[in-house]
């Protein structure tokens, strides 16, 4: 009983960790859409590949804070949320009761994820792959930093992919192994939304980017909705990001009272 719960506080808070970006107060809206349908041929996709991954954020350090409303099988829930992004490197995340109560901290990084539940004293200490149990193998911590910051998923806009302008916007789909996945960028050649699908573990998640700002002299998502599926649970998400600092010195802090229990 105990794990059942561990892995349902910690499924939300991967999720909200996942999905947690934001905004600054100037909106960048994206220009209409002008309804045209365009086949590409070779050449033309390496092109509009290389065009849609040079829209991506640069940064070194993110600093992020926002709040997420959250959903887990009707149990709704409003928290805050501080993140920090060592590009590449690490992710850390701090998640806030609306009491002002920090609940949990994570630190995650390409080979492992430590978690401090504040609420049942517990650590936790696994390998990156535990993520797989929530969500398709193929995300790694590569996608995992470009959806927190609104870039394109490079392993997904690789030659192979299907690129096509429809409607008035890019659309990159395809398929990686068990993994169907689509990609549709708005007028700003920005992610507008995102879909994976795993057949085989009939695990699915959609994300949407409704709004960009200016940062960096680029663009990051002012808010983010997502929509998971794994068996059957059903999550929702809906983020919303008070300040976005970027390129600036953060601290990473982890630790835990050495009487909390860890679990491997």
């Amino acid at each position: 009983m105990k794990k059942n719960i561990l892995n349902s506080v910690l499924t939300a808070f991967l999720l909200v960790v996942l999905m947690s970006c934001g905004p600054q107060k100037v909106i960048v809206k994206a220009p209409p859409v002008e309804e045209q349908t365009s086949p590409i041929v070779p050449d033309q996709k390496e092109e509009t590949l290389t065009m849609l991954k040079a829209k991506d954020l640069p940064f070194t350090t993110l600093s992020i804070r926002g709040k997420a409303n959250l959903q887990i099988d009707g149990d709704e829930n409003n928290v805050s949320i501080q993140l920090r992004i060592q590009k590449d490197q690490q992710i850390w995340a701090s998640v806030t009761a609306i009491a002002g109560i920090e609940v949990a901290r994570a630190l995650i990084t390409p080979d492992s994820i430590l978690v401090v539940n504040r609420l049942q004293k517990t650590v936790l200490k696994k390998p990156f792959a535990f993520i797989h149990d929530f969500t398709s193998e193929k995300v790694t911590f590569g996608l995992l930093q470009a959806l927190l910051t609104g870039n394109t998923v490079h392993e997904l806009l690789t030659s192979s992919a299907e690129v096509e302008l429809k409607e008035g916007v890019w659309m990159v789909s395809g398929q990686q192994n068990e993994l169907l996945y689509q990609q549709t960028f708005n007028t700003l050649f920005k992610v507008a939304a995102l879909t994976l699908n795993d057949v085989r573990s009939a695990q699915a998640l959609k994300v949407v980017n409704q709004q960009y700002t200016p940062v960096n002299q680029a663009l990051f998502p002012l808010s983010i909705q997502l929509n998971s599926m794994a068996g059957a649970k059903r999550i929702g998400i809906a983020i919303s990001v008070s300040k976005v600092d970027a390129n600036i010195p953060l601290e990473f802090p982890f630790n835990a009272p050495k009487n909390y229990e860890v679990i491997r």
